[in-house]
């Protein structure tokens, strides 16, 4: 991308037409699993829209099973939170899983990167809409109710990576094996019930035929 396409971070007021939306939307033409081979390849516009709706089904699990155990959590934050949660790749593609958290210094330098873009595509909205969607690109983790947020939004982002496996592993695909199984492992390890709850509930029915779904 040029200069002229995405201004700096301290970009200035711009003028019509703001290209922000038009962007987004090319989150469709963006891959996932980009070293793995697919049956049917995902790209992180879907994988998004994925991610919000199981999102808002932790956030309504949190609010309805364990009501009172924990604080009550902003289901539209959460899923605002995570329509966004991948847009920077737009600007810097998507970095396969083994190469980004191989190493800590790759590691960092990719968040710093992933900040960096979602400033840039900030940056294509007027001015007075900059600030409520630099909240969803980027919560604020000292604020607890965006920090809670967006622990939803990663535990939904590795559910449904998971359900990315079962999809690949009924079509007969086994390169998603060992991905199935330390997803699964990372899944647990966050501690979160309501995580739990949906693996439990829901997942099973991942692996049924529409006949199975339908009775």
């Amino acid at each position: 991308m040029s200069e002229q396409e995405f201004p700096d971070p301290g970009c200035t007021e711009k003028t019509p037409p703001y290209p922000f939306f038009a962007m987004l939307d090319r989150m469709q033409y963006i891959n996932r699993w980009g070293l793995m081979r697919n049956n049917r390849m995902e790209n992180i516009k879907e994988h998004s829209m994925d991610v919000a709706m199981v999102a808002h089904a932790l956030a309504t699990i949190r609010n309805t099973v364990f009501r009172g155990q924990f604080p009550e959590t902003d289901t539209l934050l959460v899923i605002g939170i995570a329509l966004f949660h991948d847009a920077s790749e737009i600007v810097t593609g998507d970095l396969p899983t083994p190469i980004k958290y191989r190493n800590p210094e790759i590691m960092t330098a990719y968040k710093k990167l992933e900040d960096q873009a979602a400033e840039q595509l900030i940056c294509l909205l007027p001015e007075m809409m900059r600030d409520e969607y630099r909240r969803l690109f980027c919560p604020d983790l000292s604020n607890p109710k965006e920090a809670e947020a967006s622990r939803l939004v990663k535990a939904a982002d590795r559910i449904c990576a998971y359900i990315k496996c079962i999809s690949e592993e009924k079509s007969g695909n086994t390169e998603f094996l060992s991905a199935k199984l330390s997803i699964l492992e990372s899944i647990k390890k966050l501690g979160l019930p309501e995580a739990d709850y949906f693996m439990d509930h829901f997942i099973p029915a991942y692996g049924m035929t529409l006949d199975q779904i339908s009775e």
